[in-house]
């Protein structure tokens, strides 16, 4: 059986990954912001409560938050923050192969390393 923090830092790194994911794919979707004024500010809010991909990305972020609130209620922060940087190795994982963008090796080589990292949290 896989103990409760483990699960709750899974859900955590998914949750987070989905939510980041929908919500690029969302955001690129709009139109670039070219000047920063409250008219400019209240278009781009009325669009995006619109778009789906984003209120789908912040619905999944929400739950990421409070499965990490309740991982923090049962873990220490040094465990909790490192076994759901997960996400990033996930995050980059589908920015290549979902957002088709362009990852390098240098982003190869850190996700490995967060990986490795989250690894050793295990023993």
């Amino acid at each position: 059986m896989i103990p409760i923090q483990w699960r709750l830092a899974a859900l955590t790194s998914i949750c987070n990954t989905i939510g980041d994911v929908l919500n690029t794919a969302g955001m690129k979707r709009e139109p670039e912001v070219e000047k920063l004024n409250l008219r400019t500010l209240v278009v781009m809010l009325s669009r995006i409560v619109r778009n789906p991909l984003v209120v789908g990305g912040v619905a999944s972020l929400t739950a990421g938050f409070l499965a990490m609130m309740s991982l923090l209620s049962i873990a220490n922060v040094s465990f909790a923050v490192p076994a759901t940087a997960i996400s990033f190795v996930l995050e980059t994982l589908l920015a290549k192969y979902i957002l088709k963008e362009n990852v390098g090796l240098r982003r190869w080589a850190a996700a490995t390393l967060v990986a490795c990292g989250v690894i050793l949290l295990q023993w």
